[in-house]
């Protein structure tokens, strides 16, 4: 089975369960707009991912397949055992992303291209997919170089994407988990009502828990803040509107 065909069943299985799961232990917040969001942003993923495949057609896999083949990167120089490389790659692959997310918010033209993701003015799993297509690339040329510059392995690779994409699914899923799991979850992974915050207008709340799977990266980094998503308001203002929620103006707002 191939790399990609592991990967498509995984984000479809995963999308399954928590499409489910909102509708069994919802989120109790008003979604007006619902599933009419849900075109543009499964379009905005489609778009990255097709073109993704177009114009890097091996993307971070292949760089480390490559990588491998030649004896690149830091894992091989080191000949580092795959029980202890696999798992090193995850995490760090993990790290190397809580560092783009705070420098997509920083670098204020990355900022216009990540808030077409700020701008949903509702969180489901839907908003997970929801990134502009230059930034996909973007991001893929970032784990393209991390996975040269590691020498990870492909397995490391393949196993830190299916992660990346079940837990930005899993983030920003409308689902309501009991506040004591949801606790105790949130030591280790970043879960659902920590990363609401993250989606406030509210630049100091935008400005924090940057993590994607690992909480801890905030905590270490002093982008935590500390407590429980409670009433916010989502979105960015002037990007609400349900006119801005299309395919066209999501992938002109960068440049408006």
């Amino acid at each position: 089975m191939s790399e990609a065909t592991i990967r498509l069943a995984a984000f479809l299985g995963v999308l399954a369960l928590l499409l489910a799961a909102e509708r069994l232990i919802p989120w109790q917040v008003p979604r007006p707009l619902g599933w009419r969001r849900w075109l543009p942003n499964f379009g905005l993923v489609a778009l990255g991912a097709v073109t993704v495949r177009f114009l890097m057609p091996l993307a971070a896999v292949g760089a480390a397949l490559w990588a491998q083949s030649r004896g690149v990167g830091l894992f091989n120089w080191l000949e580092a055992p795959a029980w202890l490389a696999i798992p090193l790659t995850i995490v760090l692959l993990d790290l190397l992303i809580y560092w783009q997310h705070r420098v997509f918010h920083v670098v204020p033209v990355l900022w216009r291209l990540h808030r077409v993701h700020h701008a949903d003015p509702e969180m489901d799993a839907s908003t997970g997919l929801r990134f502009h297509p230059i930034e996909i690339w973007l991001s893929m040329w970032v784990k393209i170089a991390a996975a040269i510059a590691l020498g990870a392995p492909p397995e490391g690779v393949v196993a830190f994407e299916i992660i990346l994409n079940a837990a930005s699914l899993f983030e920003h899923a409308a689902i309501r988990i009991p506040p004591r799991l949801e606790a105790a979850l949130g030591w280790v992974i970043v879960t659902p009502n920590l990363h609401r915050i993250h989606h406030s207008e509210r630049e100091e709340e935008t400005n924090s828990h940057y993590g994607f799977c690992l909480s801890i990266w905030d905590r270490l980094f002093g982008s935590w803040r500390g407590r429980w998503a409670g009433e916010l308001v989502l979105g960015v203002k002037g990007y609400r509107a349900a006119r801005e929620q299309h395919v066209l103006p999501l992938l002109t707002q960068p440049f408006r």
